[in-house]
């Protein structure tokens, strides 16, 4: 772990940390909708998708540890940037310059960030350690998302993982080195279409859930 210690110690390395947890963050985020996108298969189907899922046994434990620890490590990070930036400027300026190029994914980053954990946290606690035994996971979900104030927090959250990755991912590709200016608008582009994929294909499953199916 001393490696891992020494690279958050430089500002360098806990970008780069942060770079690449988020964009293995963004690799699973695309995986878990194309497993979720069997719910409108209806119940047979979304059942059938957990099952097989669950019948990967320790793959499943081991990916899960691997996304706790890729959790921490991005939540660490992020949160020592922020609080060397503020830090090392303690006067927030009366004028935003946006100079750089600032959009509001970028200036909402860490605060997107954290509402984004609290709804993992709620997401893991009423649909993962949940009493299985005498249910299916399709009907946890179909009795959550019949109450239309999950529906709306659930699509809220997702209007925030939309922004968090419309720029969080092709600023994961800039720090890794992906910058040229040939490229850079074709990678923000494809961001925003990922980021819009995010926020529209987790977005209408509870709406489909809720009161379509």
């Amino acid at each position: 772990m001393d490696w891992l210690v020494d690279t958050i110690g430089t500002s360098i390395g806990k970008k780069l940390l942060m770079a690449l947890t988020g964009l293995g963050f963004c690799l699973f985020l695309a995986v878990h909708l194309a497993g979720n996108l069997t719910l409108y298969g209806g119940a047979d189907m979304f059942n059938s998708y957990a099952e097989h899922l669950h019948s990967l046994g320790p793959l499943v434990t081991v990916a899960e540890l691997g996304l706790l620890a890729m959790a921490a490590v991005h939540v660490l990070a992020g949160l020592l940037l922020f609080y060397e930036n503020r830090k090392a400027r303690p006067v927030r300026y009366k004028v935003r310059a946006n100079a750089g190029g600032e959009t509001l994914g970028s200036a909402t980053m860490p605060y997107t960030g954290v509402l984004l954990l609290v709804f993992v946290i709620a997401h893991l606690m009423n649909f993962h350690f949940v009493d299985k035994t005498h249910t299916t996971i399709y009907a946890i979900v179909a009795a959550k998302f019949a109450q239309p104030m999950w529906v709306v927090l659930y699509i809220g959250a997702m209007l925030v993982a939309a922004l968090h990755v419309s720029h969080g991912f092709w600023s994961a590709l800039q720090t890794l080195g992906a910058n040229h200016p040939k490229y850079f608008p074709l990678i923000r582009a494809v961001a925003l279409i990922f980021a819009l994929l995010v926020g529209a294909g987790f977005g209408f499953l509870p709406i489909y859930v809720g009161f379509v199916a």
